[in-house]
This record gives structure tokens, C-alpha cells and sequence, in this order.
């Protein structure tokens, strides 16, 4: 189960402050948690039973930072999450590509892209749903905006002062904004 490295720093770990026997008890009795907690982070069998036995060995190593009277399952907790944390960057670093290319201009051309045409049928469906069921002044003003109008543009030839098209195209926004906000936090423009 261990290997000779391991089985040193376990000997050694032994040999500290703390009565072995009622740390052994206390870790003992944090192994069903801790395997529970492991397996809703890994989802798997057997990363799960290597994450448990790194966070007992490095509870084995560090067993003279534990203070006594303080909750060890949170202490065996945060060693098992940044364990986890730790195994998942090192494994995302392993398995990063890295093309070493001169012709990266290809990776952004658009007919080098994919782009699920179906869903972005149903967000721009979404998008003129939400613009249409603007108030009249408020689509107006905003359409024309968006068709690349500026502000004074709009203002000559809807008759109207330049603060009530800023105003309202800012009001049009706010509401597309609150209708379509699943979309900007899918997208990544807005927080959850």
C-alpha cells in the first residue's frame, strides 16, 4: 500500500507529540468522511482511495502542526481538498498541448472554426424575441443604434433631444440585459 518513501515519513510521523494510539483512533474514525468527501470531488473508485491515502499520509507527516481539542475533520478536509486541488492542476498541466507552429494565424481564421449553428439559431431566435417585445420608442431608438447610427443621427431623425436617445437606448439595454442575462453569464459576461 505504501511505498518505501511513504513507509519512512509514516515511521517518522509515528515518533511525534501526540499518543499514537489516539491519533490512529481519530484518524480511524474520519476514514468514512473523508472517502465520502473524496469521492463527490474525484467521482471515481479508485482516484478516491488515492486521494484518502495521500490526505492520511499527509496528516501521518504534519501530525505536529494538528493542535488537539481542534476539529481534525476539518483540518483532514483541507488537506484532502487542496490534495485534490494540487492532483488537478499538475494533471491539467501534463495534458496541455502546446504547438510550437509558426502558423498559429490559422487557429483563428473563421473558416478553421466550428460553431454549433443550432444553438446560436435559438440565441439569435431569443435576441429578437427580447427585442421585439421592447416598447416602441424604446426599439426604435435602440435598433438604430445597433445599426450603427450615432447618437446625434438618431436624434435628427426621430426629432428628438440627444439625452433622450442616450436615455433610452441605456433603458433598452438594462432590459435586454435582464431578459438575456442566462445567456451573458454562459458566455461569460456576466457573474452567476
Amino acid at each position: 500500500m505504501f511505498n518505501a518513501k511513504q513507509k519512512v515519513i509514516f515511521v517518522k510521523a509515528m515518533s511525534n507529540n501526540i499518543k499514537q494510539t489516539d491519533f490512529d483512533c481519530m484518524i480511524k474514525g474520519e476514514l468514512f468522511p473523508l472517502r465520502n468527501y473524496a469521492l463527490s470531488l474525484t467521482h471515481n473508485m479508485e482516484e478516491t482511495k488515492d486521494l484518502v491515502q495521500e490526505t492520511v499520509l499527509k496528516a501521518y507527516r504534519y501530525k505536529e502542526k494538528f493542535q488537539e481539542g481542534t476539529n481534525l475533520r476539518g483540518w483532514l478536509y483541507t488537506i484532502l481538498k487542496n490534495s485534490f486541488i494540487n492532483n488537478y492542476r499538475r494533471d491539467s498541466k501534463r495534458n496541455t498541448f502546446l504547438d510550437s507552429t509558426e502558423n498559429t494565424y490559422f487557429l483563428d481564421l473563421p473558416s478553421h472554426r466550428t460553431e454549433n449553428e443550432a444553438e446560436l439559431k435559438f440565441i439569435r431566435k431569443d435576441l429578437e424575441t427580447a427585442v421585439d417585445a421592447l416598447p416602441a420608442e424604446l426599439k426604435v431608438t435602440f435598433t438604430l443604434n445597433a445599426e450603427g447610427f450615432k447618437y446625434h443621427e438618431i436624434a435628427d431623425q426621430l426629432q428628438i433631444p440627444i439625452g433622450t436617445v442616450k436615455t433610452r437606448i441605456f433603458v433598452a439595454r438594462r432590459i435586454l440585459r435582464n431578459k438575456l442575462q442566462d445567456y451573458g453569464v454562459a458566455f461569460g459576461y456576466q457573474s452567476a
